[in-house]
């Protein structure tokens, strides 16, 4: 099982270096320096999900960068960041959220960090995210792993409503546009 989700991990760290706007993507946001930060959401879910389907890179509607700082929950400071990077890169519809706040939005007791936070997401392949280290590696966080993604699912996270999660199903209309994907109820 080790081995399959690192075969799932160097899959989707290689997805996303072959992609020089998400890579650059990944360099304005280490550039901030941001505590426990990852971009997560449609930036790697929708790039496994295209390749899956043979598909060149779809464009990103927006890029959800996910920190948590405790020490400074205040929701001025996410958007003071989310200006930064529009400045950097004035192309990308930036959201910037901090996951020390974000339990309240939810319902939820506090989160404890961002991994803890995104295993609340309504589906576990939504729960993926990436950032670069010092060194240039990518290094991802997946509170649920890897292989749902890199197998096709789109699965329902049972922390979270089962309306929600068919909601978003429809709305965002991810089996119209991947119609390879399975959806799974645990």
């Amino acid at each position: 099982m080790q081995k399959l989700a690192e075969a799932g991990e160097k899959l989707i760290s290689r997805l996303i270096r072959q992609d020089a706007h998400r890579m650059q993507i990944l360099a304005a946001v280490a550039s901030l320096k941001l505590p426990d930060c990852w971009v997560a959401a449609g930036f790697v879910r929708n790039r496994v999900w295209d390749s899956l389907h043979g598909y060149q890179p779809t464009a990103l509607n927006d890029v959800d960068v996910v920190y948590f700082d405790g020490n400074n929950p205040n929701p001025q400071q996410a958007q003071e960041y989310q200006i930064e990077l529009q400045d950097q890169m004035p192309e990308v519809i930036w959201e910037v959220k901090n996951q020390a706040s974000m339990h309240q939005r939810n319902g939820h007791a506090p989160y404890s960090n961002t991994a803890d936070a995104m295993s609340y997401w309504p589906e576990c392949e939504t729960a993926v995210g990436a950032r670069l280290k010092d060194n240039g590696e990518i290094e991802l966080i997946a509170p649920f792993g890897v292989q749902s993604l890199v197998s096709g699912h789109l699965t329902y996270n049972t922390r979270r409503e089962r309306a929600l999660f068919e909601s978003r199903v429809e709305r965002k209309q991810w089996l119209q546009h991947w119609p390879k994907l399975q959806v799974v109820y645990p």
